[in-house]
């Protein structure tokens, strides 16, 4: 499997996405396309770090875009201590738990 990037987050943990992961993203986001290192930052420096409503293993990391007043939402699954996205899209809202 390869990999576009690798990162170690905020909390310390190693997060990588695939390259299958990232053009699923950029076909369902087009306007995702050229912010990969949005995404970056979405993991090293979030505005919040939220637990998934309905999967412990999943957590949703959101940035918050002062140009466009918008959050960047980038959602990573944990398995055996590191994590993967799953998806990434820009959205108004920031869901708590």
């Amino acid at each position: 499997m390869s990999f576009v990037f690798e990162i170690v987050d905020k909390t310390g943990r190693k997060i990588h996405l695939t390259k299958e992961r990232w053009s699923h993203i950029v076909q369902h986001h087009s306007d995702m396309s050229n912010k990969l290192e949005e995404v970056k930052l979405s993991l090293t420096l979030p505005t919040i770090i939220v637990p998934h409503k309905y999967d412990d293993k999943t957590a949703n990391y959101y940035r918050y875009q002062k140009e466009t007043r918008d959050y960047i939402l980038t959602i990573v699954k944990y398995l055996n201590g590191d994590g993967f996205i799953k998806s990434a899209f820009f959205t108004q809202k920031l869901v708590r738990r």
